[in-house]
């Protein structure tokens, strides 16, 4: 390649960025030795660390002593590391890479400077020049935009080593964290709110047949465990198990256990007159205790899968990425909205809740919620709630005129 009169320009794979890969196009100006140089020492290690879920950040010695890049060694070697899900952890060393690989205004790096001589100026002025990237368009035209959430998760990721850099450390970490009380907002001012797209019934429906026709039955499942239920997805597929549901010594009702708050209930599953209060649920989930003994619910059981042992949807370091990827596959062959996702199906849950008039009451109890102004008691939730609110939501639902074409027809 010539290097007169050409511009260089750094940008991951195409794959990369499917897969959501948070390191950013960069245009690195026309001299081929800096650009060389800040992709070999900057933009490289920081896709390698993503790749690798910050592992490759890792090395047999730590870093100079007091630097932030040797705060980032603390954590990531201190048991409160290892027991952070897979998830958390790829984005914690993103977000971690993202501030350390910031090169500063004297060319060097924001991971090599002592921590004892952070302030909250510095943090604040680190996070400007984070929040806002430039792009050079094909037209040759300078672009500005935002990456607001990419952003403010360094900063989270930031603020939690410090915290356990402190508390390991306590003579070499500053007590005051410059990261703490940022006042970071989820959107600029202005920009109007991003919400979760919510599925309606028909939706809901609509996904559970094309579920069954792909051969995706557990799925289907847990969609309308979802939906009746208000669970999360990190619930239904990573903490709900077997033996929740109708165990020996309760057969009438279902453990329910919120993954976030990590409170828990009995839910009934019959009213006081013994009718089912979720049949069509309640049959499928019959039908998978009877033909598994324990662990968890949910496994891929469709016949094209790569083992023969139906194994969870989760993996063992807690990613849900391939199932994500499947309720897209699902998503698309029923012809739905592309923007739905599995939360989709919880949050028209709560809609469906709100439209048959629940009381507030009765719609935190269903999603184990406290207040609406967050306050540290807990609504008081009782059996009597969970049943007004289940017969509620049916009474409204009969309505919809796929509900019983679809829901009556449950073979599998």
């Amino acid at each position: 390649m010539k290097h007169g009169g050409w511009a260089y320009f750094f940008e991951p794979p195409t794959w990369a960025r499917r897969q959501g890969c948070t390191i950013e196009p960069e245009a690195l100006g026309e001299d081929f030795d800096a650009a060389v140089d800040r992709v070999k020492k900057v933009l490289l290690p920081a896709f390698d660390s993503w790749r690798s879920g910050g592992l490759t950040d890792l090395s047999s010695t730590p870093p100079a002593p007091g630097t932030f890049d040797w705060l980032v060694w603390v954590f990531k070697t201190h048991q409160k590391w290892k027991e952070l899900d897979h998830k958390t952890q790829r984005l914690y060393a993103q977000g971690l890479a993202l501030f350390a690989n910031h090169e500063l205004k004297d060319g060097s790096r924001a991971g090599s400077k002592q921590i004892s001589a952070f302030s909250r100026g510095f943090v604040d002025a680190v996070y400007a020049k984070l929040l806002v990237v430039e792009r050079k368009e094909a037209d040759g035209n300078t672009v500005k935009y935002e990456r607001r959430r990419f952003a403010n998760a360094a900063m989270t990721a930031c603020r939690r080593a410090w915290f356990v850099g402190q508390r390991a450390h306590e003579a070499k970490v500053p007590e005051i964290n410059p990261f703490s009380r940022m006042g970071l907002r989820s959107r600029a001012p202005g920009q109007p709110k991003r919400e979760t797209p919510t599925a309606n019934w028909d939706e809901l429906v609509a996904f559970r047949r094309s579920a069954k026709k792909l051969g995706f039955y557990s799925i289907a499942t847990a969609a309308l465990l979802s939906w009746e239920w208000l669970q999360r997805e990190e619930h239904v597929f990573g903490i709900f198990e077997l033996a929740h549901y109708r165990p020996e010594g309760r057969p009438d009702s279902v453990r329910i256990v919120h993954p976030k708050n990590g409170e828990e209930a009995w839910w009934p599953l019959f009213d006081e007159t013994g009718t089912p209060l979720f049949p069509e649920l309640m049959a499928e989930l019959d039908a998978i205790k009877a033909g598994h003994g324990s662990g968890l619910v949910f496994r891929r059981d469709h016949p094209h899968r790569r083992s023969s042992i139906p194994v969870p949807w989760i993996t063992q370091r807690k990613d849900l990425r391939y199932l994500r990827s499947v309720v897209k596959k699902i998503i698309a062959a029923a012809g739905l909205r592309h923007e739905l996702s599995f939360t989709s199906f919880r949050h028209g849950g709560f809609t469906e809740g709100a439209d048959s008039d629940l009381t507030d009451a009765e719609l935190r109890t269903a999603g184990r919620h406290r207040s609406k102004y967050q306050l540290p008691t807990y609504a008081k939730r009782t059996r009597k709630q969970l049943i007004a609110a289940t017969k509620k939501r049916r009474l409204q639902r009969a309505g919809t005129a796929s509900f019983d074409d679809q829901l009556v027809a449950r073979t599998r």
